[in-house]
């Protein structure tokens, strides 16, 4: 007669035997290095959410991990690289507060600088991007002057002053053909105080001559 006990308890035991190997296998898949690993390969992939994923629980779950800052790293590079450019900043600005002293941080300030010199407008639009990317090129020359990133700062931060000095002088010129020649000299003046664009200079030059000469005809009408 057939043992039913016996039988089952086989079947449990294969059971439990296959279940340990299969726990071995699914602990091997989170820890900190695979996690690292499997966010690396997504991002080089260009899967960034999924790499955003790995790097956070890698971050959550084993936050003393010697690869726990390369993946906070790795989110704020992950959501770069996506053209997320909001949640990058968020990313790259936790790290320079967790992280005050970290090597990577002239990296970091670039890359936030870059985060708003990538949505800057045109010259007919608002300048917010431009002056905040302006200033995080700033921050980062005056910090760590000898860094490399620093030297690619300077091309980014000159980037930036062209865009707010044709800025001005499009609100300036507009002033001018509008007849509102006291605030067209304001913008015009303030270009070649503050900016100094050799690229525009001759055309400031010869608006602030031009305006003065109408504010002269203005006044000398009024007499």
């Amino acid at each position: 007669m057939m043992n039913y006990k016996a039988i089952a308890c086989v079947i449990m035991c294969l059971f439990f035997l296959g279940g340990c190997s299969w726990w071995d296998k699914k602990d091997e898949l989170v820890t900190p290095e695979a996690l690292y690993d499997k966010g690396y390969s997504d991002y080089q992939d260009g899967d960034y959410k999924d790499a955003v994923q790995s790097f956070q629980r890698l971050k959550e779950e084993y936050p003393l991990s010697k690869y726990a800052i390369s993946a906070e790293l790795g989110i704020a590079d992950s959501y770069y690289s996506d053209e997320d450019w909001i949640s990058a900043e968020i990313a790259y600005r936790d790290f320079i507060d967790f992280h005050p002293t970290n090597e990577n941080l002239p990296y970091v300030m670039y890359q936030i600088g870059m985060c708003h010199y990538n949505q800057m407008l045109g010259v007919d639009r608002d300048q917010t991007e431009a002056r905040l990317a302006k200033e995080a090129y700033e921050r980062l020359i005056a910090r760590y002057p000898e860094s490399k990133f620093s030297f690619t700062a300077e091309k980014r931060l000159s980037d930036c002053m062209q865009r707010l000095a044709e800025h001005e002088f499009y609100v300036g010129h507009f002033y001018f053909k509008t007849g509102k020649y006291e605030a067209a000299l304001r913008r015009f003046e303030g270009i070649r105080k503050e900016y100094n664009d050799p690229a525009i200079a001759y055309k400031v030059s010869y608006y602030i001559h031009e305006t003065k000469k109408r504010l002269e005809e203005e006044s000398a009408e009024k007499e």
